[in-house]
C-alpha cells in the first residue's frame, strides 16, 4: 500500500476541497469558515458607509430589497450594480439558510465607480432578517432565483430608486447571477441606457448542463430573448480563469443575440469567478455609449 507523506496528503486534500468549492453554487465566494448572516450584513454596512453609500430598504411585490445608494446629481443617469447569487448553497446538495453574500463583489465594484448617481441593489432575501420577510423561501435562491416574480420585484424596487434619484436613465451592471437579473430587467424597460455584465450567468440552461446540476426550472432565462437586446449598448466581461461561469456562456449569449454591433466581450485573463475583478474594475469603467454601424 502506498503511503503519502504529509505535504502530499495535504496537497491532495486541498485539491478535493477546491473541486467541492467549485461545485457548490454559482457565485459562492469561498469555502472558508462562513460568517453568520449578522456578520455578513455588518460587512456590507461597513463597506458601504466607508465608501459614502447610504443604506435603504425597498419593499416591492412581497419582498424587501436592500440597497446602498449615492445620489448627487438629480436628473442624471443612475448606475445600478446588481449582486450575484450570494451564499446560495452550503454544499453541492444542501441549500444555505440565508443567501446573503459572504463577500459582496458587486458592492465592492460599485464603491469604485465615480459616477454621480450609484446604487447597489441586493437580490431578494439577501441582507434581510428572514423572519421579517415571509416570502423568502429557499426556492428564491435556488430553482426560482430568476423567477418572474423575482424579476418583477427587483424591477419595482429599481423604479422606486430611480424616482428618488430623479434619474433620466439607467446603466445596469450585473455580477454573476446579477447579470441575468440585469438582462431580464433590461428586457422590461425602455429607459435602460446600457448593460454591463461581470462573470455573468447569461444562460442558466447552458450553465446547468455544463456542470451537470439540477436545471433552474422555475427561472426565466435571458438567453431565450437575447435577440431583443441586440440594440442595447452592452459590454460583457469574462474571466480567463473562471471555471464557475466560463467565457463560453457569454459567447453563447452573444451568438443567440445575432447582431453584435452593440455588444462587445472582453476577457480578463487573470480573473476567476470571484477574484481579480475589484483590482481591475477602474480600468474597465468606460460605458458602452453607442452601437457600431
Amino acid at each position: 500500500m502506498m503511503v503519502m507523506d504529509r505535504p502530499a496528503l495535504q496537497g491532495a486534500l486541498w485539491q478535493v476541497l477546491g473541486v467541492l468549492c467549485l461545485l457548490i453554487a454559482f457565485g459562492l465566494s469561498g469555502c472558508a469558515m462562513t460568517p453568520d448572516p449578522t456578520q455578513r450584513r455588518r460587512t456590507a454596512d461597513n463597506l458601504a458607509a466607508a465608501g459614502g453609500l447610504r443604506k435603504t430598504q425597498v419593499a416591492a411585490a412581497g419582498f424587501v430589497l436592500v440597497a446602498y445608494q449615492r445620489f448627487k446629481v438629480p436628473g442624471g443617469p443612475l448606475t445600478v450594480y446588481i449582486e450575484g447569487d450570494g451564499y446560495a448553497w452550503k454544499t453541492r446538495h444542501s441549500l444555505s439558510d440565508d443567501p446573503t453574500p459572504t463577500d459582496p463583489i458587486a458592492l465592492r465594484l460599485a464603491l469604485l465607480d465615480p459616477a454621480a448617481n450609484v446604487v447597489y441593489l441586493a437580490r431578494p432575501c439577501q441582507y434581510v432578517e428572514m423572519q421579517d420577510v415571509g416570502r423568502c423561501t429557499s426556492d428564491y435562491w435556488s430553482d426560482k432565483r430568476f423567477a418572474d416574480e423575482v424579476i418583477a420585484a427587483t424591477d419595482a424596487a429599481l423604479e422606486q430608486l430611480r424616482l428618488k434619484a430623479q434619474a433620466s436613465g439607467l446603466n445596469l451592471v450585473g455580477y454573476s447571477g446579477g447579470a441575468a437579473v440585469a438582462a431580464l430587467i433590461a428586457l422590461r424597460r425602455t429607459d435602460v441606457l446600457s448593460l454591463r455584465t461581470v462573470a455573468g450567468n447569461l444562460d442558466h440552461v447552458a450553465l446547468t448542463k455544463l456542470h451537470d446540476v439540477t436545471p433552474l426550472r422555475g427561472s426565466l432565462n435571458p438567453a431565450d430573448e437575447a435577440g431583443r437586446l441586440s440594440v442595447l449598448p452592452q459590454r460583457h466581461f469574462v474571466g480567463g480563469r473562471d471555471r464557475v461561469v466560463p467565457p463560453a456562456i457569454a459567447e453563447g449569449f452573444l451568438t443567440r443575440m445575432g447582431s453584435r454591433r452593440c455588444a462587445s466581450l472582453t476577457k480578463v485573463p487573470q480573473a476567476s469567478h470571484d477574484q481579480g475583478w475589484v483590482e481591475i474594475w477602474p480600468s474597465l469603467l468606460v460605458l458602452p455609449t453607442s452601437c457600431k454601424r
